[in-house]
């Protein structure tokens, strides 16, 4: 089952949110796996909206064991992305866990990370983006009790839009 998390609620009238990156380190997105779930990065993306070329900020994708404290997503924005998804039901009730220190977006705080899984790493001008998909086979697994985390850091705040697109 393949489902699209994106760093905001589900876009209805309005199209997807954007967040502010800030200037210290942030959480823009975070994926919880349920208690016995294994997750599976197929891709992730993260864009800017910067309107001038400027240092560029730091992203990163990794795991940890400790929450950031979070917008909680609900059902509707974990997005069904192909027919076993959409056959499975609600994916909260055991592919993802949701809640402030769970599956989640726009971190308020950070938490104290001791141990941190890093599964990519890159300067990235705000007047630009990236995606990427990993390789069949050679995917990047979060497993449960874990948390993937997509932050940043940029020395002027931008609006960014990130997510992830995982099997469960």
């Amino acid at each position: 089952m393949l489902y699209k998390i994106f760093n905001g609620p589900m876009p209805t009238a309005a199209s997807q949110a954007a967040v502010t990156t800030g200037t210290g380190i942030k959480t823009l997105l975070q994926i919880k796996p349920g208690p016995t779930q294994v997750v599976r990065l197929v891709e992730w993306g993260i864009s800017f909206d910067g309107a001038a070329a400027a240092t560029p900020g730091i992203v990163e994708l990794g795991v940890t064991d400790v929450a950031a404290t979070v917008t909680a997503h609900t059902a509707s924005g974990i997005h069904k992305y192909n027919a076993a998804a959409i056959g499975a039901g609600d994916p909260t009730t055991a592919q993802f866990a949701v809640g402030a220190t769970a599956t989640g977006y726009t971190a308020t705080a950070e938490g104290t990370i001791a141990t941190w899984r890093l599964a990519e790493a890159r300067h990235i001008a705000p007047t630009d983006g990236i995606w990427f998909q990993f390789p069949l086979g050679r995917e990047f697994m979060v497993n449960p009790g874990e948390f993937l985390r997509v932050r940043v850091k940029f020395a002027v705040a931008v609006n960014a839009i990130c997510y992830v697109l995982v099997e469960a």
